[in-house]
């Protein structure tokens, strides 16, 4: 492999160590303190919410028919009035969220058993209905605790998902740099 080439591989994979590193120690912060998580990811749904709102009422008037913006300037409004309201009021946003958060496991636990058994006879069903059943476990833990459980759910998903994301962007660079490393 060329000199260069591997410097620079070996060069972006040292960079992607340390960001893999940075990632899993903020899921280890999230799944420690998963109330401060919570609200910190409340808060940029915020603000996506706000940059959502805006971007509908720019697209609003680019669009040119009457109905069209009306329609998108609604929609902008929307969006904007509820990420001021999640800004205002993190911790109702939170348990909102939460809530949602619970649904969304309930139908994916839901689609997942479903799939498992339309699935039945071919090798792997057992470990569709596995999650499906687990899944549904954890939608109903959330559910029967909200909104208590808003202030450990989103939080501790959220850093599980950072740590599992950190680990899988390390073990790729790793791989990277193996096989770029000279014979």
């Amino acid at each position: 492999m060329d000199n260069s080439l591997t410097a620079d591989i070996h060069r972006a994979s040292t960079w992607s160590i340390v960001l893999s590193v940075l990632i899993m120690i903020a899921g280890f912060l999230a799944i420690a303190l998963p109330s401060i998580a919570g609200i910190t990811f409340t808060i940029i749904v915020g603000w996506m919410l706000i940059f959502a709102g805006v971007l509908h009422l720019i697209f609003a008037f680019q669009s040119g028919q009457a109905r069209m913006v009306i329609w998108q300037v609604l929609l902008g409004l929307a969006y904007g009035f509820i990420g001021v309201y999640v800004l205002q009021h993190p911790v109702a946003g939170l348990a909102g969220l939460t809530f949602a958060i619970a649904a969304y496991l309930f139908v994916e636990a839901v689609l997942e058993t479903v799939l498992a058994f339309q699935l039945r006879p071919a090798s792997g069903w057992g470990w569709l209905l596995f999650d499906g059943v687990v899944t549904f476990l954890l939608a109903g833990m959330i559910y029967a605790t909200w909104p208590s459980s808003a202030g450990w759910a989103v939080g501790t998903l959220v850093g599980i998902s950072m740590l599992f994301s950190g680990m899988s962007r390390l073990m790729v660079s790793l791989a990277a740099r193996r096989i770029s490393a000279p014979a």
